[in-house]
């Protein structure tokens, strides 16, 4: 009911600072921040360093590829569109980079911490698959099931 005015409980609404962000997401790229003054990377983008709260921080395309933290599988939930994905794995990955960050799981394959994955995107989200020995992902098909 709520999606059917429009409204998505799975990703925020951009604005002038995260449209960026998104852009980038939409043509299948994943941005982080650096900070120019400690060299620090970090995720969820914001307009100053999280680490040494200097404001000389840019953008910089991420390699994509992450390591598996920590992970949950959801058996239940009524807001959508997460109700039609259900189970999904809802997780935490270490960014290549540095930074942790908020995802989900996608695609075949036995979880572990430590697993590596690289990122996919759907519907302009970024989400991880586990990458095969080729250095492909294991996520072709990001449909979340």
């Amino acid at each position: 009911m709520a999606e059917a005015q429009g409204r998505r409980y799975d990703v925020p609404e951009a604005d002038a600072f995260t449209r960026a962000y998104w852009d980038a997401a939409a043509e299948g790229r994943l941005l982080i921040r650096r900070c120019a003054a400690c060299g620090r990377a970090h995720h969820y983008p914001r307009e100053f360093c999280p680490f040494c709260w200097s404001e000389d921080v840019t953008w910089e395309d991420a390699s994509g590829r992450a390591t598996l933290y920590t992970w949950s599988v959801v058996h239940r939930n009524d807001l959508p569109p997460f109700d039609g994905r259900t189970p999904y794995v809802a997780a935490v990955v270490d960014l290549a980079e540095g930074p942790r960050m908020a995802t989900e799981i996608v695609g075949p394959g036995e979880l572990c911490a430590g697993a590596e994955l690289e990122v996919t995107f759907r519907e302009g989200v970024p989400v991880f698959g586990r990458a095969d020995a080729s250095g492909a992902s294991g996520a072709s098909d990001a449909s979340g099931a």
